[in-house]
């Protein structure tokens, strides 16, 4: 039997084929300007406890990070959750909960040690030992469809039985819509197992390239199992509804009030976590508020909106006070069509159907959308350092002979988008057919936006008018308007209530598959199971619509990237072929990656953990608190050497 053991020696090389990885550190620059060699400059040196303040404007839906899908939602557990493994703050794999692993090819069975590790609650107190039954427990939480987790689709095909057991539950013996029949079966069955308290194997469905990086995500996250069986669906509910094993305890939780996290000093690792506490204040109006803190030394971070850009840094007293977010290739923002409308009469949305499934529709506001200027509200100096052309960020993963993945196969043809002379041709296109087919014309195309996300209204502007400006306004009629700054992704985008959107994704673990995940459904009892996937372009196939072949083209091309697991150029290839089809058929419109916000911020960023994908970018551990916001030159200094 062949058998593959991983050491923690051997991390560093674990994932050099499918992450882009940077060398060691170096010093810093003090935000004066003088040489600071490490964390000298560090609040925590001091004496006092350092105490990280920051606002915020968005509320968590729900802290149970088994069921929720959402970045903000999954924050407070990005910091107090361990997982399996981690990724330090060059993007290299390290170990985590568990110290060592082990695969067998044969059984298609990953084997873990884990650590000694405790359970607190939110005052800090031990609980209990953390074991291999509670990565078992939750993903028995996850997989139970009574708890409706918005996660469980990431183990399926997967974690072996993981769907059966789900099904069973599910159709309680009862068939699905394609007639096949889903009897239950135990538990036991699935693919989790604990060997003993410190022993964990995964049995996996088929073999699966990007497993290990996967296990840095919510879905291999464990939970205290008795905690669990408890309380049920009340279960993360509040700080005192949940237990603790990371680098920080939720001490207390009110909503639209604040967030008090604690350094867990019961945590395997507390000697690498050094703020003793972070301090979210909730306020509507941070992105105003935050800066005038910042200003006055009452908070520790503030995002700098663009409408103020040019007065910091211009400004005598604030100049020094602004740097910039880590880049990131974990994000990508793409413009999403609706092919099922949910909003209210008034937008038309009967109208608007019709409309979205014209190709020479979608590809007249396709070829309509100016990047560049879109971007530029974001980043006025450099905005086509931030344009992209597919969904899939350059850098993010590798194939077997180390090319980009956005360089192979039909990934290299996809190229910029914004045409002017083609818009209109569309647009011609497009009003011919549509107008035989009863189409009333300026189509109202419904844009919200989150306005406690800064910038987005002025981004929605500026699409707005460009290209109503390019493409008439007697052809589109572009309505912007805000949605909630709470729920925003459940009230908006999951029920349907937008025309067009911007939308973004980041990935969950190291392979291209995992961009697919907000577009490609599966079908179920009911047909293509919406499943919270953008658009819901399954609608088209349902319907029959015009744009219904193309639909179907992208997901058969899915299937056949998903079913090769072993030779992962043609997986790659085949997967680039299928991203093409979804871009070129204008289903979707990529046209950045994340852009890195201006901020005062008293972190140094690149202390953080980094992974293009998994929670990694949303954790503090490692993070100092410095007794200064960093300046633009301290950034670039600190980006130099990070790179080193």
């Amino acid at each position: 039997m062949k058998r593959r053991r991983l050491m923690a020696a051997m991390l560093c090389a674990v994932l050099v084929a499918s992450t882009a990885l940077s060398g060691c550190g170096g010093k810093k620059i003090a935000g004066n300007g003088s040489q600071a060699a490490g964390n000298e400059t560090g609040a925590a040196e001091s004496g006092k406890p350092a105490v990280y303040t920051r606002l915020y404007g968005a509320e968590v839906t729900t802290l149970n990070y088994l069921v929720s899908a959402t970045t903000e939602d999954q924050r407070p557990a990005a910091n107090c959750i361990d997982t399996l493994i981690e990724y330090d703050n060059k993007g290299q794999i390290k170990p985590g909960l568990a110290t060592e692993w082990s695969y067998d090819e044969a059984s298609l069975t990953w084997t873990l040690k884990l650590r000694e590790a405790k359970w607190v609650d939110n005052t800090g107190a031990e609980v209990a030992d953390v074991t291999a039954q509670d990565f078992v427990d939750a993903m028995k939480y996850e997989l139970n469809p009574e708890y409706e987790s918005a996660n469980v689709q990431n183990l399926f095909g997967v974690i072996a039985n993981a769907e059966s057991y789900y099904n069973g539950l599910a159709y309680n013996g009862g068939a699905d819509e394609e007639g096949k029949v889903w009897e239950p079966i135990d538990f036991s069955e699935v693919g989790v197992k604990a060997v003993d308290d410190h022993t964990l194997t995964y049995t996996l469905e088929k073999e699966v390239p990007y497993f290990l990086s996967s296990l840095a995500y919510v879905v291999y996250m464990p939970a205290y199992g008795p905690q669990l069986e408890e309380l049920g669906k009340d279960f993360a509910t509040g700080a005192d509804k949940m237990y603790y094993n990371g680098a920080f305890y939720l001490e207390e939780f009110s909503p639209q009030e604040k967030k008090i996290y604690k350094k867990n000093l019961l945590n395997y690792d507390a000697d690498m976590v050094y703020l003793d506490e972070m301090q979210w204040i909730y306020n509507a109006e941070y992105n105003t508020i935050g800066p005038e803190m910042v200003k006055r030394g009452e908070a520790d971070y503030a995002e700098i909106s663009s409408d103020i850009l040019d007065d910091w840094m211009n400004g005598e007293e604030t100049r020094n006070l602004i740097s910039r977010e880590r880049p990131k290739t974990s994000y990508s923002y793409f413009y999403c069509f609706n092919f099922d409308p949910q909003f209210d009469a008034a937008y038309e949305p009967e109208n608007w159907k019709k409309a979205v499934n014209n190709e020479n529709f979608r590809k007249a506001l396709f070829s309509g959308l100016n990047k560049t200027k879109e971007v530029a509200v974001l980043e006025p100096g450099t905005p086509d350092d931030f344009v992209i052309n597919s969904i899939t960020p350059a850098n993010f993963t590798f194939n077997a002979d180390g090319a980009d993945y956005t360089t192979v196969g039909d990934m290299a043809s996809l190229g910029q988008t914004f045409d002017e002379a083609k818009a209109k041709e569309y647009r011609d296109l497009a009003k011919e057919e549509l107008t035989a087919e009863g189409v009333t014309f300026p189509v109202k195309v419904l844009m919200p936006y989150n306005p406690s996300e800064v910038n987005w209204d002025k981004a929605c502007q500026v699409v707005e008018q460009q290209m109503e400006s390019l493409l008439g306004s007697d052809f589109i009629d572009i309505i912007v308007e805000a949605g909630p700054a709470d729920g925003f992704l459940t009230e908006v985008r999951r029920n349907g209530k937008f025309a067009l959107m911007k939308c973004n994704w980041g990935a969950d673990y190291a392979d291209p598959e995992t961009w697919t995940d907000p577009f490609y459904q599966s079908k179920g009892e009911e047909g293509y199971d919406p499943g919270y996937k953008y658009g819901n372009i399954a609608k088209a196939i349902e319907e029959g619509t015009p744009s219904a072949e193309a639909a179907l083209e992208y997901f058969t091309l899915v299937e056949t990237g998903k079913d090769i697991k072993v030779d992962i150029n043609a997986r790659y290839e085949a997967f680039a072929k299928a991203e093409a089809s979804l871009i070129n058929h204008a289903f979707v419109l990529p046209f950045s990656i994340s852009v890195s916000k201006y901020v005062s911020d008293k972190l140094d960023v690149f202390e953080g953990q980094y992974a293009p994908f998994g929670v990694s970018n949303l954790r503090y551990k490692g993070q100092h608190l410095l007794d200064h916001y960093v300046s633009m030159d301290e950034f670039k200094a600190n980006r130099e050497a990070n790179a080193k």
